[in-house]
């Protein structure tokens, strides 16, 4: 840090939920007392006092996992109720330390989250590669770059959708057209032909057929164990499924003969978006040496430095509440006391969020 005109103040575990807590008990809490006191501003209605706060920029930096996005929360929630005044004048901001260091060479970059190492990394694959279409057709640079982007959305549909069904077995479904609502056994029999392409040896004889209650269903049979995929009528009826199906056309232009992905001599069998997604990633990654930081407390000083404290590099987020019922709602809705509306909300949003394993 800068000692002319940066202090750091280490908080240990994790912060109490203001939101939960009375206010003596709040002020009991060594963390929050310890805030309280650096920032010379009092607390309480009567007690505080904007005027006598010490700095104009209070920085949150937490771990760039799950565990410190709780932690930035129970800040957050902390100053919304209790010192608001401090995000109204734009004091308050969010660090934004990297998830990933990507090294080849003597040459490192840091990346803030998993949406940026994949973006790097598909940088990396498309370079130098080739996608060999059946008729010989070869797809490189910008255009790849291009086919790569248009199956993004299909490809982010399909691992919405993979809760629910195999995601091989929706891949090719859409890609024949076999989610229409109207399906019929000619397009089951392209989506199972394309499921025979994909088995290894001895594990083909896919079929497809007209299930009960507006089910399509199919299975194989391995080794004498018969395999079920069933995509039911709640499913195929489903927004995300609906979209995909929408996609088919565009899909088929790429994926409807197979196609090979080819870089520096590797070649790849490629089927669908979700082959081609994946190998482009496992190529972009080749040569690279991947750290992962789990804490801040990985990084020596002068990667700390670089990456989170230097003012001419970091990168910052102001707080800002633009909407205040809707703020309101959001911290009473997570952290408070009423179990039933924070389960809603993490039911709705769950296939949104990216979640450390």
């Amino acid at each position: 840090r800068n000692r002319k005109n940066q202090a750091i103040l280490p908080l240990r575990g994790k912060i109490l939920n203001v939101e939960r807590a009375r206010f003596d008990k709040m002020l009991s809490s060594t963390e929050i007392g310890t805030m309280i006191t650096a920032f010379g501003t009092g607390i309480g209605r009567d007690d505080f006092n904007i005027e006598k706060q010490r700095y104009h920029k209070v920085i949150i930096m937490t771990d760039a996992d799950v565990d410190g996005a709780h932690i930035r929360t129970l800040l957050l929630t902390f100053f919304y109720r209790q010192m608001p005044e401090l995000i109204e004048r734009g004091y308050l901001y969010i660090a934004q330390p990297p998830l990933y260091k990507a090294s080849k060479g003597k040459t490192s970059i840091y990346l803030k989250d998993q949406s940026e190492m994949d973006a790097y990394l598909e940088n990396e694959g498309i370079s130098e590669a080739v996608l060999e279409l059946e008729n010989g057709e070869q797809i490189t640079g910008a255009d790849l770059r291009q086919t790569l982007d248009a199956g993004a959305l299909a490809t982010q549909l399909i691992q919405r959708l993979q809760p629910k069904a195999d995601p091989q077995v929706i891949a090719q479904a859409a890609i024949a057209g076999a989610l229409d609502i109207e399906v019929d056994q000619q397009q089951l029999d392209r989506a199972a032909k394309r499921l025979d392409r994909l088995a290894n040896e001895g594990e083909d004889g896919w079929s497809g057929k007209l299930g009960e209650e507006g089910a399509i269903v199919f299975s194989r049979e391995v080794r004498g164990v018969r395999e079920q995929v069933i995509l039911d009528e709640d499913f195929r009826s489903s927004t995300d499924a609906r979209r995909l199906h929408g996609m088919r056309e565009k899909l088929r232009e790429i994926y409807d003969r197979p196609s090979k992905y080819i870089r520096k001599g590797r070649e790849t069998d490629i089927h669908g978006p979700v082959q081609l997604l994946d190998a482009v990633l496992e190529e972009g990654a080749k040569g690279l040496s991947i750290q992962r930081y789990k804490g801040l407390g990985e990084m020596n000083p002068d990667q700390l430095w670089e990456t989170t404290l230097d003012p001419d590099a970091r990168t910052l987020l102001q707080v800002r509440v633009e909407h205040a019922d809707e703020a309101d709602d959001l911290f009473t809705k997570l952290m408070g006391d009423v179990v039933e509306p924070r389960r809603e909300f993490i039911q709705a949003n769950a296939l949104d969020a990216e979640v450390d394993v």
